[in-house]
């Protein structure tokens, strides 16, 4: 009898030792370690947005985006291309990749549409038609992150309904009642929810579950988000007693009025942190506060969109008080701030110039091959990869010094383009590199590199690698390692040019000399 009630005592104690678990103010993994999420935001994937496609000045949310492609080239071809879009956005490719950059989490954006029907389209209103695709897209998300050593945390990213005003984020209608001024859209959040937890309860991939994404609607006091929140995570402990459960304030994340004190002993608060400056630990000091005074973990669940300085100095900054975070997002057409690029083709910049009321309608053939291939440049490996992006966030963080962008032999051509990749102040210099207002000021080239210096395409290709830069300050600077086999008297020649009639200066510094 007495082993028998030693066991029971084990096995309270070690409740979550399995999973991913709060520990006062710290989160644990399975080994009961120390774990500082550093996850990768798949946005774009299950919820579309219309800036990352381009699209945002006419078809931001995605159900606009949808009708704009479907009023194009009709409803079997724009469902073949999401088909497509699913298939090919997020793979094992980059899974596998995010495990190599360094990231130990993928945190999964969800579309309710694609687990349950709208309301609207309910046979029976207050029931719930389950619809297997995006639950298969889940198991495919959990097999690949498991093989590639990664967890997975589940973020509700689009909610029936609509989760906020900004239609874009959660592809809210603003023709049809929001999940705030539905009790049916409530409730199948509820349900859907349950649903989840059911499936993934005792999976050890999923470090948890982010409820719901940067609400952003009037709702006085907190009272309506709390209690949605309550009852979405009594539906889950039915079920699911062992993975955290994430709880984001309201106005995209961080007002968390109402949202004081926890109500479950298996959660964190996540703020978002987003356009604000980066210069000390007072930048994150409204999570802290929340830490402390819950003494309850925080994760900040979404940042990014910004230069590669502002990325080590904020990454740098929560791990010193550790903090884990989640970038936002893994790619987007034609960027240097995400860790992927895709291209843009050229079919496909005609379909923008149509919809935007600036080119004549393209045959529906040419339009849907514009968009199929855009739906095969989104694979990881035709994606370019903007390597300082990732130097920046996990490198530079705790090694700050420089490295060769590429390898330069004396005699032979430098390009100005290529030069070193390491912090600001260390591989160069420039006066907007952590600039804000409006984005993205930090940048004014916005090709290439993703550092402050400006970049642009020059095309004549006489000595050029295809790049320039451009819009020079006074105090600009960049640094390049170059290999010199042999010792001789070398003749620099700089391509210039200006628009000033005074023209400038140049200064030129090697080994301190």
């Amino acid at each position: 009898m007495l082993r028998y009630l030693l066991l029971l005592s084990f096995l309270s104690f070690n409740a979550y030792a399995q999973y991913v678990h709060c520990d006062g103010k710290i989160i644990r993994d399975g080994q009961n370690d120390t774990l500082l999420i550093r996850a990768m935001g798949v946005g774009g994937w299950m919820v579309q947005e219309g800036y990352m496609l381009q699209t945002a000045s006419f078809a931001s949310p995605q159900h606009k985006i949808k009708d704009t492609i479907e009023d194009l080239i009709g409803v079997t071809a724009t469902q073949a291309f999401y088909d497509a879009w699913l298939e090919n956005h997020f793979t094992k490719a980059d899974a596998d990749s995010m495990a190599v950059w360094g990231f130990n989490t993928i945190r999964v954006p969800m579309h309710y549409n694609l687990f349950t029907l709208p309301i609207e389209d309910e046979p029976v209103l207050g029931q719930n038609t389950w619809l297997s695709k995006g639950f298969d897209l889940l198991d495919s998300v959990v097999v690949w992150a498991e093989d590639a050593g990664l967890y997975v945390i589940l973020d509700l990213h689009a909610a029936p309904g609509g989760q906020g005003y900004d239609q874009g984020i959660s592809d809210y209608d603003p023709t049809k009642p929001s999940l705030w001024e539905s009790v049916h859209n409530r409730t199948k959040t509820v349900a859907l929810w349950k649903k989840l937890a059911e499936k993934f309860a005792t999976n050890t991939t999923i470090a948890g579950y982010d409820l719901i994404n940067e609400p952003n609607w009037n709702l006085p006091g907190g009272s309506l988000l709390r209690a949605l929140y309550e009852d979405i995570t009594d539906s889950i402990r039915e079920v699911d007693t062992n993975h955290i459960i994430f709880i984001e304030g309201n106005w995209f994340a961080n007002t968390f009025t109402g949202l004081t004190p926890p109500w479950d002993n298996n959660m964190a608060y996540s703020p978002h942190k987003y356009w604000s400056p980066v210069n000390s630990v007072a930048d994150i000091q409204y999570g802290l506060d929340l830490r402390d005074t819950y003494n309850v973990p925080i994760w900040f669940g979404e940042t990014g969109e910004n230069s590669n300085a502002w990325y080590t100095g904020l990454i740098s900054i929560m791990e010193s008080e550790g903090v884990g975070w989640a970038w936002w997002p893994l790619k987007k057409i034609e960027t240097i701030n995400a860790p992927l690029s895709v291209t843009k083709n050229p079919g496909y910049q005609n379909l923008l110039n149509y919809w935007s009321g600036n080119a004549s309608a393209p045959s529906v053939s040419n339009a849907t091959a514009a968009l199929m291939q855009l739906t095969t440049d989104l694979k990881a490996e035709n994606c370019t990869y903007n390597r300082g992006v990732i130097d920046a966030m996990f490198r530079q963080v705790y090694d700050p010094t420089a490295l060769p962008w590429k390898e330069h032999n004396i005699p032979g051509v430098v390009h100005a383009s290529e030069y070193d990749m390491g912090p600001l102040g260390v591989a160069y210099y420039d006066t907007e590199s952590m600039q804000l207002n409006p984005p993205p000021a930090w940048n004014s080239g916005w090709t290439y590199r993703n550092d402050g210096v400006d970049v642009q395409v020059f095309s004549d290709f006489v000595n050029s690698n295809g790049y320039c830069v451009g819009f020079v300050d006074t105090d600009d600077w960049m640094q390049y390692t170059v290999n010199i086999p042999q010792d001789s008297v070398y003749t620099i020649k700089v391509r210039q040019g200006t628009n000033s009639s005074t023209g400038g200066n140049f200064y030129f510094e090697a080994d301190g000399v």
